[in-house]
């Protein structure tokens, strides 16, 4: 009887409606975080011309963002966590407007850096806030396939937003291009307070402390399969143009990037469907794969085709990884499932940081061909501790609600 009616909830809450319109508009929160962060990557010519220092200085601008994201996300997520939760959305986009904007109309270079730290700061709070707010929007049993809607403008923005805003700065000027991001963020907040609801915060007497979630089971297994696979992606994707070069596609490394973001659209839609029901599986799946594609790559390279074929496969195992992660994160983590993903959000940037850092000694050590190695093993070490936190973290079967 017991098993009946469980059947029955699980299929009453397939049948529910999601609240799409307001999951879109936390994707869109998601792309605005990547866009705004890549954006320069594509411009970096236009930028130093135009605030007068070298295209050197002119790239820090990226880290500068990473760097606010990196320190902002954990005392910002602590500091706001009796705040309702739209207001703590609204401040976030608030922060795009103002920090892009900032930046569209400065001319002093340390005043840019100083923008994009605090846009970075705005991005590290967001990143915090998004997951958690898509799962309260939905019953339990719809939480992946809401977190999933909630996370695709991730990949839309890394295949899509990067090279139309590379166009749109090449076309219309680095500041104008700036500036189309701030209009994005005034049509955000508009549509935040048409669609999105309102969660209350934590109340003061159960506000969880940092110490508190790190010590929870299985937190820090997920934050380690976090650092291991995020850092074996970025080695990739960061020195993505002189791999591809191996394989004659130096003209074409925007052809293996749309590849990469189409499949991983598909991956992401994948994860959607099956998250609920077998989050171990879907990630050590994913990390199975991406370890063995890495493998393919050592041998096989240097192939154009073979190149696109496994910038196929990648993005499709990628794809997935912020939901399936963030989910497991939460499930884990449970009241204090906000601070967990601030902590989350200083790992992921740490391993965007630590993979540039380290694809760069790789290839001025042994050249591109030494990437797919290093990639591998650490897939596969994600692999083993994905494997091992069966208990807690990653555990089988269908998600425990």
């Amino acid at each position: 009887m017991t098993d009946q009616a469980a059947g029955a909830g699980t299929a009453r809450s397939e049948r529910e409606h999601l609240p799409v319109a307001a999951l879109l508009a936390l994707a869109m929160t998601g792309f605005i975080c990547i866009a705004t962060e890549t954006l320069p990557a594509g411009l970096l010519p236009q930028i130093a011309a135009g605030l007068e220092v070298s295209q050197s200085l002119a790239g820090q601008s990226v880290a500068a963002y990473a760097v606010g994201s990196l320190v902002a996300a954990i005392p910002l997520t602590l500091l706001t966590q009796t705040w309702s939760r739209r207001a703590v959305l609204l401040l976030t986009v608030f922060g795009f407007l103002a920090f892009n904007t900032l930046t569209a109309v400065s001319e002093n270079y340390w005043l840019t850096m100083c923008a994009r730290f605090l846009a970075g700061a705005a991005a590290g709070l967001a990143w915090s806030q998004l997951a958690a707010y898509a799962r309260r929007m939905v019953s339990p049993q719809q939480q992946g396939r809401a977190m999933a809607i909630a996370m695709v403008g991730t990949p839309i923005a890394l295949s899509i937003g990067v090279p139309l805003g590379t166009w749109l700065g090449t076309s219309i000027g680095w500041r104008l291009a700036f500036g189309v991001m701030s209009g994005l963020s005034v049509a955000l907040i508009i549509w935040i307070l048409a669609v999105v609801p309102d969660y209350p915060g934590t109340k003061s007497e159960s506000r969880v402390s940092l110490g508190r979630v790190a010590a929870m089971p299985g937190v820090r297994a997920v934050l380690a399969v976090v650092l291991f696979w995020m850092l074996g992606h970025n080695i990739l994707y960061t020195y993505i143009a002189p791999f591809a070069t191996r394989a004659g596609l130096a003209s074409n490394v925007d052809l293996v990037l749309f590849v990469f973001g189409a499949a991983a659209l598909l991956g992401i839609w994948i994860t959607g469907r099956v998250v609920d029901r077998a989050l171990r599986s879907s990630v050590l799946t994913s990390l199975l794969v991406f370890a063995l594609t890495a493998f393919a790559l050592i041998w096989f390279g240097t192939s154009p085709i073979a190149l696109l074929v496994a910038s196929a496969v990648w993005g499709l195992t990628f794809g997935g990884a912020a939901t399936q992660l963030q989910t497991a994160l939460a499930d884990t983590a449970g009241d204090g499932a906000d601070v967990a993903l601030s902590m989350n959000v200083v790992v992921w940037n740490t391993a965007i940081a630590g993979g540039s850092a380290i694809g760069g000694v790789l290839l001025d050590w042994g050249g591109a061909e030494t990437f797919p190695p290093v990639v591998m093993v650490l897939a596969f070490a994600g692999l083993v501790v994905t494997y091992t936190a069966r208990n807690s973290g990653f555990m089988p079967g269908a998600r425990r609600h």
